[in-house]
């Protein structure tokens, strides 16, 4: 049974409709576009709403995605900035071969990334291990470096994980040069323990030019470390004891004391 208010309600509509039927064209046609035009604005407001969900949704991307992206992006620029330090080293050394020889070997570095897993209390300053070993094809004295400069070089090798042995340790002496005009040459060695980001060239010649703020690369002798691998840069200088040789104190380009990753230097390939 239809209540009272219900019937009321019917009787509303049939009459609405009839008066609806019996009105001119014209008169229709106002009342269409009023009403239209009241209920208008609340389909565009429910239509604008649904874009903008749908355009929220398309742009929400997940905080671990955009981490792995970060991620990811990172260590591209990483191995770009590698590579790029291995071309202008190619091209330094080709220019002098050039002009001495006329010709240049083409060689090719390969690199391994590492993350640093451990550093020895004991030696917390001058050792770190990384989670390369043996079966990844690491062996000693291999270089290991970031892309702002060298580190220091494998020093033991487990199947697993090796040790490093960073630059300042008197186990990690490194045959450099100063990149100046007469390219003076000499040996890094530990400057002392007051800071990390600090070590010797020493040997140098004693009328030496060297300046503040040259740039020191690995000579390439010994047989360790490939030629124009970035060191640092000169801070100051001084003569050495009974003035035989110029000792400089250099800014290394890595720093020590934040090392979470580094790349392993497998060799050149001629």
């Amino acid at each position: 049974m239809l209540k009272r208010k219900h019937y009321i309600a019917l009787a509303l509509i049939v009459l609405t409709t009839l008066i609806m039927l019996n009105l001119p064209n014209t008169a229709t046609t106002h009342m269409k576009l009023g009403i239209g035009t009241l209920f208008l604005p609340l389909f565009g407001l429910a239509n604008s709403t649904q874009q903008l969900t749908s355009q929220a949704g398309d742009a929400l991307v997940s905080r671990s995605t955009l981490l792995k992206q970060n991620e990811t992006l990172r260590r591209e620029n990483e191995q770009l900035r590698l590579q790029l330090t291995q071309a202008e080293a190619s091209a330094r050394e080709n220019d002098r071969l050039r002009k001495a020889l006329g010709w240049a070997p083409a060689r090719q570095w390969k690199f391994k990334l590492a993350r640093v897993v451990l550093r020895e209390p004991s030696n917390w300053w001058r050792d770190i291990h990384i989670d390369l070993g043996s079966r990844d094809g690491v062996k000693v004295n291999m270089p290991v470096l970031t892309s702002e400069g060298l580190v220091g070089r494998i020093a033991a090798v487990s199947l697993t994980r090796s040790q490093v042995v960073l630059l300042g340790d008197s186990n990690c002496r490194v045959s450099a040069l100063v990149q100046n005009e007469s390219r003076d040459g000499g040996v890094i060695g530990p400057a002392g323990p007051l800071d990390i980001g600090l070590v010797e060239l020493g040997y140098l010649p004693p009328n030496a030019n060297v300046k503040p703020g040259q740039i020191v690369v690995t000579s390439g002798n010994g047989g360790i470390y490939p030629k124009e691998l970035p060191i640092g840069k000169v801070v100051d200088s001084h003569p050495a004891e009974y003035g035989l040789s110029t000792v400089a104190r250099v800014k290394l380009g890595a720093n020590l004391n934040a090392l979470e990753e580094v790349w392993v230097l497998f060799g050149a390939e001629q």
